[in-house]
Parts: C-alpha cells; structure tokens; sequence
C-alpha cells in the first residue's frame, strides 16, 4: 500500500510541478506549486521523516496562502487571474535544465556513496533539530514569530477601511 501511495504522490508531485508552468494565471501557478509541495511532505512522511514532513507541509500552506494574499492585494490584474504565460527563454531554460539534470544524474551514477556507520538517533526529530538549530532555536522561534507579526501587520495596514466600515458610504 505504501509504494502505491508512493508512486501516486510522486506522479501527482511531478505533474502539478509541471502545472506550474501549464496554467495561465500566477493565482493558479501558486496552487499547482502548492499541490506538487503537499505531495513532497506527503512523501517525507511515507519516507519516515515525520517532523520533516509536517515541517514542508505546514510551511508550504503558509507560504502559498500568504503569496496569494499578496497577490489579490497588490497585483495590477484581478487576483493575478488574468491570462499570462509563465514561460519565458524556453530554449535557454531547456538548455539549462538539460545540462542541470545530465550533471546531477552523472553525479548520482558516479560518486561513491558512504556506507553507513552508526545507528539511527532515538529520537531523530531532537537530533534534526540540534544538528540544524544548534543553541540558536530560541532565536528562530523568535524570528518566526516577528515574521508572522510582520505579516498580520502587513495585511492590516493594505486595507483603507476596518471591520465596521463595510455599511458606510464612500
């Protein structure tokens, strides 16, 4: 059953990353990456990497939302629904892309890859977290927090009328 959800994930992951570049409209970009980001997560999580899981899944349903806030707020176009193109230099980024994937595939065939040594931490969360964070975790939990009060702040100040304005004239 995992593999099946596995395959599926990584097929719908793919296919909505590719989307991105389908659609025509940044709104919908935003959701296609969206999609393809929540079915990473979901692959961490088939994978066993819990925390790194929820971690993706949560960080990219905040980040999407917020950038499409963002975008009905301040795009010249309606909630950036108008028609565009996400494509732009199509040769030079298939070029580029090419040359990016024959690497890193040569890199993967190529390199030789460590054994491995050790076992695996009792808790692999606190271990992540010590091996990222380090003594500075108080500080990214604060960082985090003024962010997000930077970002409540934000939308609170682009609008020009509050909760009980919306029955008055203009």
């Amino acid at each position: 059953m995992e593999t099946v959800a596995f395959w599926i994930l990584g097929v719908a992951a793919v296919g909505t990353g590719a989307a991105v570049f389908a659609v025509d409209s940044m709104a919908r970009a935003t959701f296609a990456l969206l999609a393809s980001f929540l079915c990473t997560g979901g692959e961490l999580l088939l994978a066993g990497l819990h925390y790194l899981g929820v971690l993706v899944i949560l960080m990219m349903i905040m980040e999407m939302l917020v950038m499409a806030v963002f975008m009905v707020m301040y795009m010249m176009n309606p909630a950036g629904l108008m028609p565009m193109t996400m494509l732009h230099n199509t040769r030079g980024a298939l070029a580029i892309a090419g040359a990016a994937f024959a690497a890193m595939t040569a890199g993967i065939l190529t390199v030789p890859w460590p054994e491995r040594r050790g076992r695996p931490p009792r808790d692999p969360a606190f271990a992540l977290g010590e091996a990222v964070m380090g003594p500075a975790m108080l500080v990214m939990i604060v960082i985090g927090l003024a962010i997000l009060v930077t970002m409540i702040a934000t939308v609170v100040l682009a609008t020009d009328r509050g909760r009980y304005d919306r029955d008055r004239a203009r």
